[in-house]
């Protein structure tokens, strides 16, 4: 039995999604004259872009540290990507955050001023220098996506609460066509546009405890590859080195202890102790994620413990709290003081490095399909993402897409909905989410062999079973049972360690074999299928 949608609505483009990318695409693309339909699956502030604690990666004219570059951003960045990042999509990206930034600050957007009046900088894991503004102190994110909102709303732009993206209209000729949606009851609906953009954030509810909200859970990733799109780095999955520790139970989205507390002098030592990061890395506490997430992994493991603590005594208590209300915060509910605590951390599925393959301008391979944040896979993260650039990825791609949209409508490129084909009955796999948390948490997490993966492929199989997809939980279900199985697919066909990806079997990296990306598009079956992709520049 088919799908017959209760209602209809129409628009130039759809925006899938209200985090840093979807909200600048949409302003953005309204102001270029285009009809704008944002559709969230919860509310407007349930994404991941709240929650951003550090702050924006720019070298900003006339306030940075002296002798500091976008060139010199570009190198940290390809240096914390290990090897896969696309050099050109890094040095185009990144030239475009000043515009960006200055841009946000014309909405409103207000960043912490330093004691000479210019913008507040710091540094954080992987940079060369201070070149991070932030905003709140520790509450970045939060004044991006209000500043944005505002925008938004001023502008009044139409937003569709509580609606999840199901499926992918298309036309005979395979563009997308516009959405099949459902709203909080289940009831489906059709959104028709020559555009749709994904904007949908990560997957870190794949694992049993992460930074990222409960929407995470990559529905963007599973339409697009039933769209036809490709994905590619899925196996770099960024582990957070210092999220509060509340208990060896926890689920679900834990607090973030921003890397900035390092980057104002907070060392991690373990539970005797004694410094983690020394001897590690040249830039010690400093290092990129993934080292020094590994490198708590592996003093936990000596140890014979679930955490490690992260030392910020040396920082006055009330300056602490100045700096870092949002953190001050989360310790304080768990009875930890930072003045005299030190602050209890674990790393937690962070990032998602990899996604759905896209330009720098959003677009796919899958014409009407484009993509921006951390949904997509533009060439800026490669095997780990370096800190802070996640933002500014999202404020350039998202404006980038929106002109990106309005260029290929005027050329009459892209599809026209009025053909779009009938959707059949829509059903996928669906792994019990416990089940596959839990399995992912401990086969595919940081440190990975290919006896753990292979275990965790066979107990998602046989904790899935096909169901229909008529509600959020289904979908949301349904799209992390197939990114779990394309991770673990790819994690072991990758035979090495890189950036995120750590093979205890395979420890060393490995250019000569390796220094290309793994894609993967669904066959004409609905399996996954797997190529190498060269990388086009970016060998650190």
């Amino acid at each position: 039995m088919r799908i017959e949608p209760r209602w209809e609505a129409e628009a130039d483009l759809v925006v899938v999604g209200t985090g840093v990318a979807g909200l600048t695409a949409a302003v953005d693309a309204h102001a270029l004259g285009l009809r704008v339909l944002v559709v969230t699956k919860a509310t407007a502030v349930d994404g991941n872009t709240r929650w951003a604690q550090g702050g924006v990666a720019v070298v900003l004219p006339g306030e940075h540290d002296e002798g500091d570059t976008v060139r010199h951003h570009v190198q940290d960045t390809l240096t914390a990507g290990a090897g896969l990042c696309e050099e050109a999509a890094v040095a185009a990206i990144l030239a475009d955050g000043p515009a960006a930034v200055t841009r946000l600050r014309r909405f409103g957007a207000v960043f912490d001023a330093g004691s000479n009046g210019r913008l507040a900088r710091t540094r954080e894991g992987g940079h060369s220098a201070f070149r991070v503004v932030h905003a709140g102190g520790d509450a970045t994110g939060a004044e991006v996506e209000r500043a944005l909102l505002a925008a938004a709303k001023d502008n009044r732009i139409t937003m569709l609460d509580n609606h999840i993206a199901v499926e992918a209209l298309r036309t005979p000729h395979g563009e997308v066509s516009g959405l099949l949606v459902l709203d909080g009851r289940g009831v489906p609906g059709v959104l028709r546009a020559p555009a749709v953009l994904l904007a949908t954030g990560g997957m870190g509810q794949m694992y049993q405890a992460t930074s990222n909200p409960e929407v995470a859970t990559a529905d963007g990733l599973a339409l697009a590859l039933r769209a036809g799109a490709v994905v590619s780095d899925l196996e770099f999955v960024q582990f957070h080195p210092t999220v509060l520790y509340t208990g060896a139970e926890a689920r679900g989205r834990c607090p973030l202890v921003t890397e900035a507390v390092r980057g104002e002098g907070a060392i991690l030592v373990d539970a005797f102790g004694e410094r983690v990061m020394l001897g590690v890395h040249p830039l010690a506490d400093l290092a990129p994620r993934d080292v020094v997430s590994a490198a708590i992994t592996r003093r936990m493991v000596e140890t014979g413990t679930d955490h490690v603590f992260l030392d910020a005594t040396h920082l006055d208590g009330e300056a602490f709290r100045k700096r870092f209300p949002t953190v001050h915060a989360a310790c304080a509910a768990v009875g930890v003081d930072p003045a005299v605590d030190p602050i209890p951390v674990a790393p937690a599925a962070h990032f998602s490095c990899g996604g759905v393959v896209s330009t720098v301008d959003g677009r796919t391979q899958v014409t009407g399909l484009y993509a921006a944040g951390e949904v997509a896979r533009t060439g800026l993260h490669g095997a780990n993402r370096l800190a802070s650039n996640s933002l500014l990825e999202g404020l350039v791609v998202g404006a980038r897409a929106a002109r990106a949209v309005a260029a290929d409508l005027a050329s009459g490129l892209l599809g026209d909905p009025a053909l779009a084909e009938s959707l059949p009955p829509l059903a996928a796999p669906v792994a019990e989410r416990d089940v596959l948390q839990r399995t992912m948490s401990r086969h595919a997490a940081i440190g990975r062999n290919l006896d753990g993966l292979g275990a965790a492929a066979q107990l998602i199989d046989h904790a899935t079973v096909v169901r229909p997809l008529r509600t959020r939980q289904a979908v949301e279900d349904a799209a992390l049972t197939m990114a779990a199985g394309i991770l673990l697919t790819v994690a072991a066909h990758r035979t090495e360690s890189r950036g995120c990806h750590v093979r205890t079997d395979y420890p060393e990296r490995n250019d000569i074999a390796w220094g290309r990306s793994v894609s993967v598009r669904l066959d004409v079956a609905g399996q996954p299928f797997l190529f190498d992709t060269p990388v086009l520049g970016g060998v650190a």
